[in-house]
């Protein structure tokens, strides 16, 4: 099933079952008002959330109306948690080599994670707002994870039941202020904000045989202002999959229901499948050609991130968004 947020009833939406094809939708309040109260009592909702779906599909849900992506909401539009991974190491080892810096033995065993920003997340057609173009405004294409509660110290076998739900992210960054917050030794602030999210969020079978190992089977496709950007598999080249992302996450602390774990920005080794990022860009061009020749992004520029079925169907629908200044206060 496909699940999603209409921008009503407050800041947490209003939670609707979407149809597989995206056109049509059905308020869900009668069993939840919210994505995240489902999440609550996943045992409870998901059955009768998959019911609504499959009336839907069929053509019997009453009350169900045309989707309007500029009403949605982000599915989930604020999280108790947002912990971003990096699980594609190519990405990794290219920006390293090309600031002459060796990595770490321990990233190839142990995944690199982050505490990104949760409080509240764009919706897949809001605008990405920023004050100031030099700070080096690029985006990041990735998968997530949203899981019901996971007890702390779970394993990856164990993890991987808790994984409910499968969708897109924007992971906006802003390269241009990360090297003075990393140079600090405390991580990422600033140069972290607002992300945006898919139209929908779906259970894992909506990807069939595509979902497996944990893993997404399918490229990820981005177009910058209407042109290719780059679509790589994200299936392949990830060093940790999501099972053990989350466990990961888990291995100190419990994660609350409705706690989403990203991919980190998708990146092959082969190159000619394009790139998730700016960043990833630039570091080709620079190994290529000893300098980067691509600029980050400016005021205007539009972004498009979305993923296929083997048919060419819109699983999540697509994340589109132009960037636009933010006026100070």
């Amino acid at each position: 099933m496909k699940l999603g947020s209409l921008k009503e009833g407050g800041r947490d939406g209003t939670l609707i079952v979407v149809s597989r094809d995206l056109a049509r939708g059905v308020r869900a309040t009668g069993i939840a008002p919210t994505l995240q109260r489902a999440l609550e009592d996943w045992s409870n909702t998901a059955p009768r959330l998959n019911a609504l779906s499959e009336a839907l599909n069929a053509g019997d849900a009453d009350g169900a109306f045309d989707i309007d992506l500029q009403a949605l909401a982000a599915p989930l539009p604020r999280a108790y948690e947002f912990v971003d991974g990096s699980a594609y190491l190519p990405h990794v080892e290219r920006v390293r080599r090309a600031r002459n810096a060796e990595v770490p033995a321990s990233f190839y065993t142990d995944p690199l994670m982050y505490q990104a920003t949760s409080a509240a997340f764009y919706g897949p057609r809001d605008p990405v707002k920023v004050v100031s173009e030099e700070y080096g405004i690029d985006l990041e294409a990735e998968i997530v994870v949203i899981t019901d509660d996971v007890p702390m110290a779970v394993t990856p076998a164990q993890a991987a039941g808790h994984i409910q739900l499968i969708g897109l992210v924007n992971d906006v960054s802003l390269r241009n202020l990360i090297p003075g917050e990393l140079a600090k030794g405390f991580g990422f602030l600033q140069s972290k904000p607002r992300s945006a999210l898919s139209p929908v969020f779906v259970t894992p079978d909506e990807l069939d045989d595509a979902w497996r190992d944990n893993k997404v089977h399918l490229p990820l496709v981005t177009h910058i202002n209407g042109e290719w950007f780059g679509a790589p598999e994200a299936g392949v080249d990830m060093q940790f999959d999501f099972a053990q992302l989350v466990a990961h996450a888990a291995k100190t602390r419990p994660l609350s229901a409705g706690a989403i774990i990203g991919s980190g920005t998708i990146a092959n080794e082969d190159t000619s499948k394009g790139a998730s990022c700016f960043a990833e860009q630039r570091t080709v061009e620079t190994l290529r050609d000893g300098k980067p020749s691509t600029p980050f992004m400016s005021f205007g520029d539009v972004v498009r991130i979305e993923m296929t079925d083997r048919d060419g169907r819109s699983i999540f629908g697509a994340i589109e968004q132009r960037i636009e200044p933010q006026p100070l206060p």
